[in-house]
C-alpha cells in the first residue's frame, strides 16, 4: 500500500511557523504582504540613512583616508576599465594594468621632483635673510617715488616702515611654510597608505566597480528609483566635468608657472609654479597664492621692477589661459559648480573632517547642488509657485 501524499500545512502549521521555537529551528516566517510606505516611514529612512553616514564619517575618519583615496582613484579610472572591457580585455586585468601604469607614473614623477624641490627648498632656506633684504630695499624704493608722486601727507615713514615689515613677514612665514610642507609631506599622508593601501583597495574598487553600482541600484526604494537614478547620474555629471577642468587647470597652470618662471631666472620659480598649479584645485586661491609669493620672491632675488613686472605678466597669461581657453574650449558649460560654493565646501569639509573633509567636499557639494536643483524644479512646477495671486472685489 502506497504513503498517502503529504498534505499542505493548514494554518496553524503556518502559525507555529512564525512562533520563537520554530525561528530557532532555521525557518524564517512567510513574508508579509506589501504594503504602503508612510511619510513618516520615508522621512526616518532618509534622516537614519544621513545620520548613520554622518556618524560613521566622524567616528571612522582617522583611517578613512586611503580608502576615499582609492575611491577616487577608481572613479577616475572606471571609464577607461569599461572601455578596456568592451574591447575584450578581462575587467580584472584591465584594472591591474591601469592601477600598476598610475603608481609607475606617481613614482617616477616623485623619484624626478622630490630632490629638486627639495633643493630648491634648501636654496630658500639658505638666501631667505638675503631675500628679506631685497624685498625691503625694492619696497623702499617703490615708496619713495610714491611719496614724490603723492606727497609727504599721503605716504610717510610709519606707513614704509609697516609695509616692509609686513613684506619681510609675509616672505619668512612662505620660506618656513614651504620647508614643512616639504619636509613633512610624506610624514602627513604616510608612505605605508600611498604605496600598499590605497593601490589594493583602489585595484579591487576598480575591478568590482560596475556590480557594485548595479548592487547598490538594487536597494534603492522601488517607488523612487528612477528619480534617484537620475538624480545619481547628473552628480556623475557635473562632479566628472568639474573634476575634469581641475585636472586639466592644475596640470596645464602648474607646468606653464614652472616652464615660465624657469625661464624667467626665478630661483625657486619650479617650487612656485608646482605649487599654484596643485593649488588650483581651490578656485581662485592657488593662483593668488602663487602670485604672491612669486612677486615675493622675485623682488628679494632680482631688486628691480622690471623682473618682478615680468613674473606679474606671467601670472596674468596663466589666468587668461584658464578663463579664455581651458575652460570655455574644452568644457564648456558642463561644469555646473559655482566657484564660492566650491570654496565653501572645501573649507566646510575641512573644519569638520579635516583632510577627508577635503577630498569629500566636492562630492558632497555636487550631489547637494543637483538636489536643490531638482527640488527647485519641483518648486516652480507646483503650486506653491503657480497659484495665481487673489483678486478681491
Amino acid at each position: 500500500m502506497s504513503e498517502a501524499p503529504p498534505r499542505p500545512p493548514a494554518k496553524a502549521d503556518l502559525s507555529r511557523a512564525g512562533s520563537p521555537s520554530a525561528l530557532a529551528g532555521g525557518r524564517f516566517p512567510p513574508p508579509s504582504a506589501p504594503r504602503t510606505a508612510t511619510p513618516r516611514q520615508r522621512l526616518g529612512l532618509v534622516l537614519g540613512f544621513g545620520g548613520a553616514l554622518l556618524f560613521s564619517l566622524w567616528l571612522f575618519q582617522g583611517i578613512l583616508t586611503p580608502f576615499v583615496l582609492a575611491a577616487v582613484v577608481a572613479y577616475f579610472l572606471d571609464p577607461v576599465a569599461t572601455h578596456l572591457s568592451r574591447i575584450g580585455v578581462r575587467r580584472g586585468l584591465a584594472a591591474f594594468l591601469l592601477i600598476f601604469l598610475l603608481m609607475a607614473l606617481a613614482l617616477a614623477a616623485g623619484l624626478l621632483l622630490y630632490p629638486l624641490i627639495l633643493s630648491q627648498i634648501g636654496v630658500l632656506v639658505q638666501r631667505l635673510p638675503a631675500y628679506v633684504s631685497g624685498v625691503a630695499a625694492l619696497l623702499q624704493e617703490g615708496l619713495m617715488h610714491l611719496e614724490e608722486a603723492l606727497g609727504p601727507e599721503m605716504v610717510d615713514q610709519r606707513l614704509r616702515d609697516l609695509a616692509i615689515n609686513q613684506a619681510g613677514t609675509m616672505l619668512s612665514w612662505l620660506g618656513t611654510a614651504a620647508t614643512r610642507l616639504i619636509g613633512g609631506g610624506f610624514a602627513l599622508f604616510q608612505v605605508f597608505t600611498l604605496v600598499i593601501v590605497v593601490p589594493v583597495v583602489a585595484f579591487y574598487l576598480l575591478r568590482d566597480w560596475q556590480a557594485m553600482l548595479g548592487r547598490i541600484e538594487s536597494w534603492l526604494p522601488r517607488r523612487n528609483s528612477a528619480v534617484l537614478r537620475q538624480l545619481a547620474r547628473d552628480t556623475d555629471r557635473v562632479l566628472a566635468a568639474w573634476l575634469r577642468g581641475q585636472l586639466l587647470c592644475c596640470a596645464a597652470l602648474g607646468l606653464f608657472y614652472a616652464i615660465a618662471l624657469q625661464l624667467v631666472g626665478l630661483e625657486l620659480g619650479l617650487t612656485v609654479g608646482l605649487m599654484a598649479g596643485i593649488l588650483t584645485f581651490i578656485p581662485y586661491v592657488g593662483s593668488l597664492t602663487g602670485f604672491v609669493a612669486a612677486v615675493l620672491l622675485a623682488m628679494g632675488q632680482f631688486g628691480t621692477w622690471n623682473e618682478v613686472l615680468m613674473v606679474v605678466g606671467i601670472f596674468l597669461v596663466g589666468q587668461t589661459i584658464e578663463g579664455y581657453v581651458i575652460y570655455p574650449y574644452l568644457l564648456g558649460d558642463r561644469v555646473e559648480l559655482h566657484a564660492v560654493w566650491v570654496i565653501f565646501a572645501l573649507f566646510a569639509g575641512g573644519v569638520a573632517f579635516g583632510f577627508l573633509g577635503v577630498l569629500l567636499a566636492v562630492p558632497m557639494a555636487a550631489a547637494l547642488g543637483v538636489v536643490a536643483r531638482y527640488w527647485l524644479r519641483r518648486y516652480l512646477e507646483s503650486p506653491l509657485y503657480l497659484d495665481p495671486p487673489r483678486t478681491g472685489t
